[in-house]
């Protein structure tokens, strides 16, 4: 069973960097042929698709974020980063890590795995 946890601070100040980790278990994040991405919810809105980094290290990411997100990976330690740039309070969300067998997740489904969700709000 693949199991994945998000971490990462709750709380980030305008103008800095959001960074989170998402630990995977149960499985590589090297497994052909997997996508591992990055999906984020704010209060009121749809899910919204970040980017994702490939079983094999290729990055991808939205248009409308590319310019503020790294996506990253340490294979040694199973783990996936996001690093989000210049936040404001319309980055606070649940922030998800997940899964799937598609470059870009908008919903869930069972062939996904997702972890539970970490809240972040962007504050001073």
């Amino acid at each position: 069973q693949v199991q994945l946890q998000e971490s990462g601070p709750g709380l980030v100040k305008p103008s800095q960097t959001l960074s989170l980790t998402c630990t995977v278990s149960g499985g590589s994040i090297t497994t052909n042929y997997y996508f591992w991405s990055w999906i984020r919810q704010s209060p009121g809105k749809e899910l919204e698709w970040m980017g994702a980094i490939s079983y094999s290290g290729n990055t991808y990411y939205s248009p409308s974020l590319k310019s503020r997100t790294s996506i990253s990976r340490d294979t040694s330690k199973n783990q996936f980063t996001l690093q989000l740039s210049s936040v404001t309070p319309k980055d606070t969300a649940v922030y998800y890590c997940a899964r799937a067998n598609r470059k870009v997740v908008t919903s869930k489904t069972p062939s996904d795995y997702w972890g539970q969700g970490t809240q972040v709000t962007v504050s001073s």
